[in-house]
């Protein structure tokens, strides 16, 4: 569709968003296909990592709230639906997901990169949950994600006063896992996509569901929920291959059964 573009390579998934003039706003019908594509590529055992990025120098400026649309319909509760399904199937993809980050990620947009497992981001990326300057607040899963990556009394400082910070100090925070020169941006994200595609798909999956509902548990329910997923990968052709490639000292081809 206009504005969101899907591609594969191999078992990488690369969804970016493109809209050169908004410097990649996110519009209604960009929602849907946000939800539409990762809801497709976690039904796709063939995906085993997905990039999340933008395109023109720019992730995500965050929805498009521009004066051309009209005020009811820019973030109503039906509206809000389709933002709120896009964030659940990205935090619900059963493969790992990559944040790719060059220039600004703003509002929902920074959010959309939040959700990912990973953030690489170029050292001229800036962060921004600028809700409060458009006298909004928080949505696309910021309310959820920003106490767990930096505490509550930082989250409050982001989103109530909507700075706009660099990409450095995005990183010592714990929004960000890594900042590099844009001229090595792709090959850190293909550095970390490389490895990930590489890893057991299975036991990945499940060490990423276990830390997403970790905090919700507790301890005797995170051991219980471990001991669940360590049985299942203990019954996959995955952990056979891990352990004879271990003994005849090579690289394991996991299959992801």
């Amino acid at each position: 569709m206009d504005g969101l573009h899907l591609a594969r390579t191999g078992a990488r998934a690369t969804l970016t968003l493109d809209r050169a003039r908004t410097k990649n706003a996110i519009t209604a019908p960009m929602w849907a296909g946000v939800r539409d594509h990762l809801l497709e590529l976690a039904a796709d055992d063939s995906v085993r990592v997905v990039v999340i990025t933008g395109a023109n120098g720019e992730f995500c400026s965050g929805a498009d709230v521009g004066p051309n649309q009209d005020r009811a319909d820019r973030r109503g509760v039906v509206a809000m639906a389709v933002v709120n399904q896009a964030a659940q199937a990205l935090h619900d993809l059963p493969m790992p997901s990559i944040a790719r980050v060059d220039g600004v990620a703003a509002g929902a947009g920074l959010n959309l990169a939040l959700g990912c497992d990973l953030v690489v981001a170029s050292d001229r990326a800036r962060f921004s949950e600028i809700f409060a300057r458009r006298s909004l607040s928080l949505d696309f899963g910021g309310s959820w994600l920003l106490p767990r990556l930096v505490g509550m009394h930082k989250a409050k400082e982001l989103a109530l006063l909507a700075d706009i910070i660099a990409a450095d100090e995005a990183a010592r925070i714990g929004l960000v896992n890594k900042v590099v020169p844009l001229a090595d941006l792709d090959a850190a994200v293909d550095e970390w996509a490389d490895r990930l595609e590489a890893g057991p798909p299975i036991a990945l999956a499940a060490s990423k569901s276990l830390l997403n509902h970790s905090i919700g548990r507790s301890f005797a329910e995170a051991l219980l929920a471990e001991a669940n997923a360590q049985a299942l990968n203990f019954s996959t052709d995955d952990v056979v291959e891990a352990m004879a490639a271990w003994i005849e000292k090579r690289d394991p081809d996991f299959v992801g059964r």
